[in-house]
């Protein structure tokens, strides 16, 4: 299991996943940013600090 808070890298947000995969995270990590940060692209320097900010749980 991979966990991920957008907190980490965008701060005040309070969302956090949980899911099976890493590529799990990022694609629902990439439907949050674009609903609640209104990012429709996610610049890859992003995508680089969301995948240093996935830990492993379980």
């Amino acid at each position: 299991m991979k966990s991920f808070a957008c907190g980490d890298v965008v701060p005040g947000c309070q969302a956090k996943w949980v899911c099976s995969t890493e590529d799990e995270i990022l694609a629902t990590v990439a439907a949050h940013a674009d609903t609640a940060h209104g990012l429709v692209e996610v610049p890859a320097e992003l995508v680089l600090s969301v995948r240093q900010a996935i830990v492993a749980v379980g």
